[in-house]
């Protein structure tokens, strides 16, 4: 097992002045992987792959997009989907060389975005968390139901677990003080609120998103790097129809359903979700050796 740092770095610096909260798991030489978080999260929600990967020795980014977690929030409250994409576009180019980019939900999304409309890719390759370029606007409506249901925070840790609770109920346990602690802000009032920017709900992304699907689809057409696609089995926000047509516009693409996971699989079913992202680095190496192999 190859030996790892884990560090927080200073931050990467966006085109438009932001500072987004970057961390590093390093083994240096070792393949890479850039985390990009679902909408909503933070880069906590990659801590167990993470760990696990970097262990075997891949090199593991993970960030806080902007207006989320320990990222700046945009002055204004201005969000738009294309300074997410630029975002993503310029932290993969500060890499040593192109990441797997593991993208969930808003994460894939972005992903699809770069992968399709720049080159050359900035990826080696794509895992796509649970997202495909059209939706199930049910499963879409359910999750900011949720981010918008406490506006006026919580008087205590105990209840904000409580609402999570209630939100992912095949979850076993509540998240601890110490678990929400990242989640969460104290505001003047003493009360908690959630780690992202209120003004991410009024983005065009999020109220306008369907009108960027044209867009996502022919972006996944022009994808011709390696991509594998996890599907949770209980997902309301993809499902058979959205993955058969994703698999018809990249057909090189791998899909794996991982039984009992929701749209939340990295945290529902985290041990099977590392495994196949872990399959799926040995396949790119493989085929990366076999092609070395062959030009000898």
């Amino acid at each position: 097992m190859d030996s790892f740092t884990a560090t927080a770095s200073s931050g990467f610096r966006t085109a438009d002045g932001l500072r987004l909260a970057v961390e590093t798991h390093a083994a240096a030489g070792h393949p890479g992987l850039l985390f990009a978080h679902g909408f909503g999260q933070t880069r906590g929600a990659w801590g167990g792959t993470v760990a696990a990967l970097a262990a075997q020795g891949c090199r593991c980014v993970s960030f806080d997009a902007r207006g989320h977690g320990e990222s700046d929030r945009l002055p204004g409250g201005a969000y738009r989907m294309q300074q997410f994409a630029d975002d993503l576009f310029g932290l993969a180019r500060t890499q040593p060389q192109p990441p797997v980019l593991v993208g969930a939900s808003m994460g894939g999304l972005l992903g699809l975005v770069v992968a399709g409309e720049t080159r050359p890719v900035p990826f080696r390759a794509l895992v796509l968390v649970d997202i495909t370029p059209r939706w199930e606007t049910r499963g879409v409506e359910r999750i900011l139901a949720f981010m918008q249901a406490c506006p006026d925070g919580f008087g205590s840790y105990a209840e904000a677990a409580e609402r999570i609770a209630a939100y992912l109920p095949q979850r076993a346990g509540r998240k601890s003080e110490a678990q929400l602690k990242p989640l969460l802000r104290a505001g003047a009032d003493g009360r908690l609120r959630w780690h992202w920017d209120p003004a991410l709900l009024g983005g065009d992304f999020i109220n306008d998103g369907e009108r960027y699907q044209p867009r996502l689809l022919a972006a996944a057409q022009r994808i011709d790097v390696p991509v594998l696609l996890l599907s949770g089995a209980r997902s309301d926000v993809v499902s058979h129809a959205t993955v058969a047509e994703f698999l018809k516009l990249v057909p090189h693409a791998r899909h794996v359903e991982v039984p009992g996971a929701t749209h939340m699989l990295a945290g529902d079913a985290n041990d099977a979700f590392t495994r196949e992202i872990a399959g799926f680095i040995h396949t790119l190496n493989d085929a990366d050796a076999h092609r070395g192999a062959r030009a000898m």
